[in-house]
């Protein structure tokens, strides 16, 4: 077992035209699509939407290729049902594939996968707006299930209390270390930011070349500037963001961030890039990353051998009494309102969430439902492969702070756009921070949503 790839949206947004759609049509048991919504054929109210007629047939799931062993698991253990298995690029790096395709399929009125995955925590702030995705709160998923999910995990999912999809996994971010290094180089792992930016001085000058940190990668502000508390993506209502890059939680950690820049205890070369692979894969002495980290970065990615690699909390500022950590990631589930096969498309998700028999022996990234997520920790001790215990990552899966949230903008693409070329010419992160903010105001109202700074 391995902690891997998990693939980046946390608010809630309205769904003013679907909730008049079915406001209208709620009267009658049996509608027709002609008079809400389009279709040709008659729909059920039940569950708490307009259900397609049911009928036999394949079930579409959309996978990316890391959740593609999943869907085969299933098949395999699932022989009777029948499966059509689809990869795609799972919404990736916010690419709007799915969105792009949904829109097609509302016009064509047919092409509509039954169950999909994506990498991105942020779909159903399009998704219940284009009448895609279906309540799973009013009938469909029992609530004894839903309650076992991690505290906070569906908010993401969740629409004026309506859940619209569940949770896959948890990106929570914590410190990775090399124990056998720090122990070598006689260093203590650092429980504070200011002792972290000490530790970095203190290796740029001992050991030049050793790294404690990578601040090359599209998600690095959800590591650090998330950790930091900083204000920059404070979803604050259905279209509704608050951005505020200079604030002291922003630029303090900016200024972290330049120091070790600067001496080189920290790279930008990013931790998928070929340069880092090659020059700097066995100089990690720490990492703050994501819990898919451990698999997909030091596991697969630098190949660094067992043994080697322990986690511990994410470093806290001095004086600041309530722990926090940022996300990169997660990805969710979600079951389309246009499906036939319901009962076979609930199943399917109930299983790819919460069976143990993927979710926790075989799942790459730390589930979000969390009987699954105490089997996973155990196979993940048992493997060998880690230093020491890994009870840092469930403590980190309560403190993700709930400041920054994910609209239907990308916060990795600004970043991409704005931040990191800039790094690369040699500019400081703190000189930035304004460009930063002027950047996610751009997106944000491109998206429609209302801005206060």
């Amino acid at each position: 077992m391995t902690l891997n790839e998990s693939s980046a949206g946390q608010e809630r947004v309205s769904s003013k035209r679907r909730s008049a759609l079915l406001a209208g049509c709620a009267a009658t048991v049996l509608l027709t699509v002609a008079a809400c919504g389009g279709g040709t054929a008659s729909t059920t109210e039940k569950d708490g939407f307009a259900q397609a007629p049911q009928k036999d047939g394949a079930l579409t799931v959309w996978v990316d290729a890391t959740r593609l062993a999943a869907a085969k698991q299933y098949q395999q253990l699932h022989p009777d049902v029948k499966l059509d298995i689809v990869s795609y690029d799972g919404n990736a790096n916010g690419s709007n594939y799915l969105q792009t395709k949904v829109q097609l399929f509302n016009r064509t009125h047919k092409g509509w996968p039954d169950v999909v995955f994506s990498s991105q925590n942020n779909e159903v702030t399009w998704a219940v707006d284009a009448g895609f995705a279906a309540p799973l709160n009013k009938g469909l998923i029992p609530e004894g299930t839903l309650g076992n999910f991690a505290k906070g995990a569906n908010d993401v999912c969740t629409v004026n209390g309506t859940l619209y999809c569940l949770r896959n996994d948890l990106s929570q971010a914590v410190l990775w270390y090399n124990a056998p290094l720090m122990k070598k180089f006689g260093y203590t792992v650092p429980t504070t930011w200011e002792d972290y930016q000490k530790l970095g001085e203190k290796v740029a000058k001992e050991h030049p070349g050793y790294l404690v940190g990578d601040a090359g990668d599209s998600f690095t502000p959800e590591i650090y500037l998330w950790a930091s508390k900083c204000g920059a993506n404070h979803i604050t209502g259905p279209k509704a963001v608050s951005v505020n890059t200079t604030s002291e939680a922003c630029t303090k950690m900016a200024k972290l961030m330049d120091a070790l820049i600067k001496n080189k205890s920290m790279s930008i070369s990013g931790v998928f890039s070929t340069d880092f692979t090659k020059n700097e894969a066995d100089k990690v002495l720490l990492m703050p990353g994501p819990a898919w980290f451990g698999g997909a970065v030091f596991k697969d990615g630098l190949k660094t051998p067992a043994k080697q690699i322990g986690v511990a909390p994410i470093p806290q500022w001095k004086g600041d009494t309530s722990t926090s950590t940022g996300n990169v990631g997660g990805g969710t589930w979600l079951l389309s309102q246009h499906s036939a096969h319901l009962k076979a498309a609930t199943d399917f998700l109930k299983w790819v969430t919460t069976d143990n028999a993927y979710q926790g022996e075989k799942a790459p990234g730390f589930p979000a439902y969390a009987p699954a997520a105490e089997t996973w920790l155990k196979a993940q001790d048992a493997s060998g492969y880690f230093s020491g215990d890994l009870g840092a990552l469930k403590d980190a899966s309560g403190q993700v702070w709930s400041g920054w949230g994910s609209g239907q903008f990308s916060q990795e693409a600004i970043w991409a756009a704005t931040v990191k070329p800039g790094l690369t010419q040699g500019k400081s992160i703190v000189s930035m921070l304004p460009a930063w903010q002027d950047s996610i105001v751009k997106y944000a109202k491109s998206d429609g949503y209302k801005v206060s700074q």
